[in-house]
């Protein structure tokens, strides 16, 4: 979240930019996990399991980086 003029914006979110980022991608990742479990259904819904399995790996990539999101969050917010 740097301002293009390379400032942090940390003063505006009350956050610095490195602790905002982590969280957003956290959140991020978290929430394409939820949308990719309806594509899956989707796609099983209309028999087309090759689609399901893509949208499985994407779902298994999105949940891993929100599991690293959240174990770093714990480490550097003190949670």
């Amino acid at each position: 979240m740097t301002s293009g003029s390379g400032q942090e914006t940390g003063q505006v979110t009350g956050t610095q930019d490195k602790d905002y980022n982590l969280i957003w991608f956290t959140e991020q990742c978290l929430s394409n996990a939820l949308r990719l479990e309806t594509y899956v259904r989707d796609a099983e819904r209309d028999g087309d399991s090759e689609l399901a399995d893509l949208f499985r790996k994407a779902q298994a990539e999105s949940r891993k980086g929100a599991e690293q999101g959240k174990q770093l969050l714990r480490a550097r917010l003190g949670g």
